[in-house]
């Protein structure tokens, strides 16, 4: 969604408070595409801060379906994002110092939608996980583990004493 700032561009001192729908029902991340659960409004805070310059300031919630990375269960995982940004016009003649809020501007107009994108992509964890102890699914028959024990025998020899046992399979007199 667009949210238009030229009021609070031109108005030195203004302050708009706003809720914002963020209208995606997916979120295409850097490897799928992942289902949005719960979804709030985002809450935006726009604030004149100096001539063409605005200070954006927010926060959302939403909660995704994601896999566990271990055993690959659906797992809730909720993201609480607040942010801070400074945005400027177009026609802003200062000096810039931050490129990603060009990103997000397209005219006058901030681009909620790629506002959230962006920062969910900072906030994305590296590991997912349905519980902190979890312990994943059976390498030999794919059972999770997190369930009880499959029985597999799932003992993995020294790879440093492997020349020690074809020495020995090799000659049986010793």
């Amino acid at each position: 969604m667009l949210v238009n700032l030229t009021d609070v561009f031109i108005n030195e001192g203004q302050v708009q408070e706003l809720a914002v729908p963020y209208e995606a029902d997916t979120f295409a991340g850097r490897f799928d595409t992942f289902l949005i659960r719960e979804k709030g409004p985002v809450a935006l805070r726009l604030s004149n801060i100096g001539q063409s310059k605005v200070l954006v300031q927010g926060k959302a919630r939403f909660t995704f379906l994601l896999a566990c990375d271990r055993c690959l269960r659906d797992v809730d995982y909720t993201f609480d994002l607040s942010f801070d940004m400074e945005v400027v016009s177009p026609d802003y003649t200062g000096e810039r110092t931050d490129d990603a809020s060009s990103s997000v501007m397209e005219g006058y107009h901030l681009n909620v939608d790629e506002l959230i994108n962006d920062e969910l992509l900072l906030e994305w964890p590296t590991k997912i996980l349905c519980r902190e102890d979890c312990k994943g699914i059976c390498k030999i028959c794919g059972r999770n583990l997190n369930d009880g024990e499959c029985g597999c025998d799932d003992f993995v020899p020294d790879p440093r004493l492997a020349v020690i046992k074809d020495l020995f399979n090799a000659n049986k007199e010793v």
